[in-house]
């Protein structure tokens, strides 16, 4: 937003006065606590943008640190030295990344994992930096470390360091306008509804990790020349602990306010370390009342009276994106069952389940509660592993596949509970649906596909008009408008086989009714194959070209729903006669 690049320059331009207003030393304890404010601003990239917390992050600061105070003590010129500023971001960012891969890679929701490795590593960091005494100098650091050249470590070096401080803040600024920043939003809210829209999120959350990672080495570069020296405790837990303590206090949802708590919490404790016994006490103190009472922090506190002051966005004027899917020429069965069975711990959910699809249009399950109607497509979409027989789309065979592969075979889905990104506005959950396997590289750094709009979007507008306030939270809707949006997420990616779990659960009469019309309407024009779960039977006599009935995990009949009345199968299971 315009007015947090603002009060960042504002902000920066201030600190250049504290050398004047004040004196040297103020300025270089200032100095030390606005390179924390940086690392605590990459914390805060991960743990409040994205809902992941890091819990080692000085790792990668005593890396920069080390490398960059090794290379200042052999009295480079300017080239070598900016060359370790380069490997000290680049070294902390590419190790960052690699883990992140290696831990959001096994599965949705492993944070817990993640939070525990981090404090491993920082923990093991430490033992290293301790016993490898001819590279780290042991317990008792690297010492002697020389000042950036015609640059004074106690009074210049500071204007270096704001300088640097405004340039993260205001990248950082840029990535949370980009695709590539409202996806990370997406993550903490929802990240399994975004799989299902085709996104990586593992290599999104790595790479949202490994830009903290390089912004703790960057100020770590700057540590060791403003410190002198760079011993273990760079590199250790309690600093990793003190930071993000530093980032819950300032604010994990901005970018100024980590930079706040770093500098408020760092002056309040130098002032209570020879004053005050127990001053550890108050920094946990003050600590606890943040999380408990000011869970966004004093920059949360600040940004929600900002935004009672500015109110609503304006309207933006879209364009046409032409990149759709491709559709397959279909030569085969669409979507074949042959024999499957799958199991949750010893409950056997589907058993030999066997039917085959191949035309278009829109197919409806029917079957009592707990036939096995939504795991039937929860192994579609991966949620659901298949113990034996098969599922295939188009000729590919997709049991046990992740929820973003099936995306990107053509496979949308809707859950029976509307599945949104509730903090966000109802144009961003628009915009995540309409990038969906539509977005490459370049685009998750570029404003345009903000402004993208499809013949699908346009036609979701004008059928369900509360969609056009693109600024109104997602989370104040009711039951029926989340349905809606739901509903116009799924559609707005354009998969080729649409998933929709009870569709019309929880709407009125007259919202059922719109809905039916808007299936109906899009299913017709649109050519793809509707899978539809649903009670409702106005719907399925409505909408249905063929209906499925399930019955303890199996298929017991199938036909038009004239065929389906009359067949005495089902009617003995629907009277509760018992099985068929």
């Amino acid at each position: 937003m315009a007015y947090i690049r603002a009060s960042s320059c504002a902000a920066a331009f201030a600190l250049l006065f504290v050398p004047i207003i004040w004196d040297s030393f103020t300025a270089y304890q200032l100095g030390r606590y606005l390179l924390y404010g940086m690392v605590a601003q990459g914390i805060a990239l991960c743990w409040g943008r994205t809902g992941f917390l890091p819990l080692g992050q000085a790792l990668f600061f005593g890396l920069g640190a080390y490398v960059t105070g090794a290379v200042l003590r052999m009295d480079p010129g300017w080239g070598l030295i900016l060359l370790a500023f380069l490997g000290s971001i680049l070294l902390p960012s590419v190790l960052a990344g690699l883990v992140g891969i290696l831990v959001f890679s096994r599965q949705i929701g492993s944070g817990p994992y993640f939070s525990l490795i981090t404090l491993a590593l920082s923990m093991l960091g430490l033992q290293l930096a301790n016993s490898e005494e001819w590279l780290t100098g042991g317990f008792n650091g690297m010492t002697g470390i020389p000042g950036l050249p015609g640059v004074d470590s106690y009074e210049h070096l500071f204007f270096v360091i704001v300088a640097t401080l405004l340039a993260t803040t205001l990248l950082l600024e840029f990535l949370s306008r980009t695709p590539f920043g409202h996806l990370l939003e997406a993550i903490r809210e929802n990240e399994e509804r975004l799989q299902y829209f085709g996104f990586r999120t593992g290599v999104l959350k790595a790479a949202a990790f490994g830009i903290s990672g390089g912004l703790a080495g960057l100020a770590g570069a700057l540590y060791a020349p403003h410190q002198g020296i760079v011993t273990p405790q760079a590199v250790g837990f309690l600093l990793s602990a003190e930071l993000v303590v530093w980032t819950a206090v300032g604010g994990r949802f901005g970018l100024i306010g980590p930079v706040a708590g770093a500098v408020a919490i760092g002056f309040l404790s130098s002032g209570l370390r020879d004053a005050f016994q127990y001053w550890e006490l108050v920094v946990g103190i003050a600590f606890i009342v943040a999380v408990l009472r000011f869970p966004g922090g004093i920059g949360g506190f600040c940004a929600g009276i900002a935004s009672r002051i500015v109110r609503g966005s304006p309207a933006v004027r879209r364009r046409r994106d032409h990149r759709v899917r491709k559709r397959q020429d279909p030569g085969h069965p669409d979507l074949v069952y042959r024999n499957v069975n799958a199991s949750s711990g010893p409950v056997e959910i589907l058993r030999d389940l066997s039917f085959e699809i191949n035309r278009a249009g829109t197919h409806c399950i029917i079957g009592p509660n707990g036939a096995g109607k939504t795991s039937l497509i929860n192994v579609l979409t991966g949620k659901l592993a298949v113990s034996s027989g098969s599922v295939s789309w188009k000729g590919r065979v997709i049991g046990a596949t992740e929820p973003y592969r099936a995306a990107r075979h053509g496979i949308g889905r809707k859950s029976q509970v509307p599945s949104i990104f509730a903090t966000m506005g109802v144009g961003q959950n628009l915009a995540v649906a309409l990038w969906a396997n539509r977005l490459d590289l370049r685009d998750m750094l570029s404003s345009a596909p903000h402004l993208w709009t499809s013949g699908m979007f346009e036609e979701l507008l004008s059928r369900f008009p509360f969609l056009h306030d693109e600024s109104a939270s997602a989370g104040v809707l009711s039951v029926g408008q989340r349905q809606m949006l739901d509903f116009a997420m799924t559609m707005l990616a354009e998969p080729e086989l649409v998933l929709l779990d009870e569709p019309c659960a929880g709407l009125s009469s007259a919202e059922t009714e719109k809905m039916i019309d808007a299936i109906a309407e899009i299913s017709a024009r649109s050519g793809s194959t509707f899978l539809i779960i649903e009670h409702d039977m106005r719907l399925v006599e409505r909408l249905s070209d063929n209906v499925l009935v399930v019955h303890q995990g199996g298929l017991l009949a199938s036909g038009t729903m004239a065929e389906i009345r009359e067949n005495p199968n089902v009617r003995k299971v629907y009277s509760g006669a018992g099985n068929a």
